[in-house]
């Protein structure tokens, strides 16, 4: 039988979420704890990767079982035996052929950034200098959606086949903050798929508009010129988050 977690992650502690040969993983840690709880090696597949210190609100990944679970139970006791900075916020039956990554239909991220110093967000969103043109930045972000191949914010060497993906939203918007004497931004990304970096690559330089050291035309001419060398600089990790997974056989947000 097989079953898809629904999990989120703080991704501090992580060299992402994909298992490493010599660094701790989200999938390594959970992986641990299912054998424990069920007495047997039981492998993970994710719904896609996330890169060291990208956290999750929603991940999910399916395993398989030889006979039926208590679903309630099994969360409870995953939670009982994982560390803080993960969480198991649902199991869920699903059909045998149910894959977390080859069905999911669409991917959703988030990067946060604020403007002035915080020591309530400095571990959850980006602090960045007063002045950036979010409205320019949003014309920008706009013409992501009329290209389908974005080598230029995908890491060097992946062994992806192809660097086509179909984005379908893409716009800045201020946000309600918990620090009320800051302002705070978000950045919000849905494709198909993502690339490695891609939206880190990506934000990194809507700030390289924002902050008018490019134009609209020359982030266009950056995504045309299918070189990463011509993008802006990665952005910190801790900002961003896999907000949500969408699933033709789940409610959203299941």
């Amino acid at each position: 039988m097989r079953y898809f977690l629904k999990i989120s992650f703080q991704g501090a502690a992580y060299h992402g979420w994909q298992i490493q040969p010599r660094d701790v993983s989200v999938q390594e840690t959970i992986e641990k704890a299912l054998a424990m709880v069920l007495r047997q090696e039981t492998p993970i597949t994710g719904a896609g990767r996330t890169d060291a210190g990208v956290n999750a609100t929603t991940m999910y990944a399916h395993f398989d079982t030889t006979a039926p679970i208590d679903t309630t139970q099994l969360a409870r006791s995953l939670n009982g035996i994982l560390p803080q900075d993960i969480a198991i916020n649902a199991v869920i039956p699903v059909h045998d052929d149910a894959h977390a990554r080859f069905d999911a239909t669409s991917r959703t991220y988030k990067y946060f950034a604020h403007i002035g110093k915080s020591p309530l967000l400095r571990d959850t969103s980006w602090q960045c200098a007063p002045g950036l043109d979010f409205a320019l930045m949003n014309e920008a972000a706009k013409r992501l959606l009329d290209y389908e191949d974005f080598t230029s914010f995908s890491k060097l060497h992946t062994d992806v086949k192809t660097n086509n993906c179909h984005i379908t939203h893409a716009q800045w918007t201020k946000c309600e903050s918990i620090d009320t004497n800051v302002e705070q931004w978000v950045f919000t990304i849905t494709a198909d798929r993502f690339l490695r970096n891609m939206v880190r690559a990506i934000v990194g330089t809507l700030v390289e508009v924002g902050r008018h050291k490019i134009t609209v035309e020359d982030f266009c001419r950056i995504i045309e010129q299918k070189d990463r060398c011509a993008a802006g600089t990665s952005m910190p990790a801790h900002a961003l988050y896999l907000w949500d997974v969408e699933y033709p056989y789940l409610m959203h947000n299941a």
